[in-house]
């Protein structure tokens, strides 16, 4: 195993999963020391990463953060053939905290000149949290989509990206769970037009009884009266389970 095959294991060596590749996984670190030191460090920031505070960055600050993210990627691209992996979930997530540690990086080295301004950095970290909850979507790994659910509760209710990684993972997740939650977490966007409308849209497209009372219950919460066309249209089918179609004429009365 080299250190790009290496590279690729770090998530599930976060996680404690290794298996089949354990052996040569370790045996890989035991010999090299910078991906035993890359390993080790980003576990840590995985780890941590949750208790990050939240803060306020400036304008001057956030440019000098994308900018140093900016050079760092084009470094990155420069450097690197691409390979097929490239694309995957797993390789994207370990993606996500080399930035955060670029980050934590930035912030340690201006930290002399303005501690202030190292606090707004650490602030633009946690924002990197977007990053991190798309990453964990596209998981195979159900409980993996759990934790990308819970890390979008933490972006800004804006961010078009997870807003639109919400309701894909609401129409198309296959566990009903990770749906469930995702339909809580679209709570966020309550204020945003392309929000509710996607939780009006997606209530024809479930096939869980579970996931049809629970956007039912947002439709009513936000009392989205365009959505009456939508719950009239569920009550025509006629093998309706029974306790949605109670629960979709009382959403009915609701919004009459």
């Amino acid at each position: 195993m080299n250190c790009e095959q290496a590279r690729t294991q770090f998530v599930d060596y976060w996680r404690g999963t290794l298996e089949d590749s354990a052996g040569e996984f370790r045996t890989h670190l035991g010999s090299c020391e910078r991906c035993r030191a890359e390993a080790e460090e980003l576990k840590d920031l995985w780890g941590t990463l949750g208790t990050l505070p939240e803060e306020d960055s400036s304008m001057g600050m956030r440019v000098r953060f994308y900018d140093a993210l900016r050079t760092w990627r084009q470094q990155e691209a420069q450097r690197r053939q691409p390979l097929w992996w490239l694309r995957h979930p797993a390789f994207q997530a370990a993606c996500a905290v080399l930035i955060l540690a670029v980050g934590i990086g930035t912030g340690y080295l201006v930290r002399g000149r303005d501690s202030t301004e190292v606090s707004q950095l650490r602030g633009e970290v946690y924002n990197m949290r977007q990053l991190v909850a798309l990453s964990l979507l596209q998981q195979q790994s159900a409980s993996d989509r759990l934790r990308g659910v819970n890390f979008a509760y933490h972006v800004e209710q804006s961010d078009p990206q997870v807003l639109g990684a919400l309701l894909t993972t609401v129409n198309h997740d296959p566990s009903v769970n990770v749906r469930l939650a995702a339909v809580d977490a679209l709570r966020n966007f309550s204020d945003s037009p392309v929000g509710r409308k996607g939780v009006v849209q997606a209530l024809a497209k479930q096939d869980s009884p579970l996931v049809q009372i629970a956007i039912l219950d947002q439709i009513v919460e936000l009392h989205e009266k365009s959505a009456v066309p939508d719950i009239q249209f569920l009550l025509s089918v006629q093998t309706l389970n029974p306790d949605v179609r109670q629960r979709a004429q009382w959403a009915l009365k609701q919004l009459q």
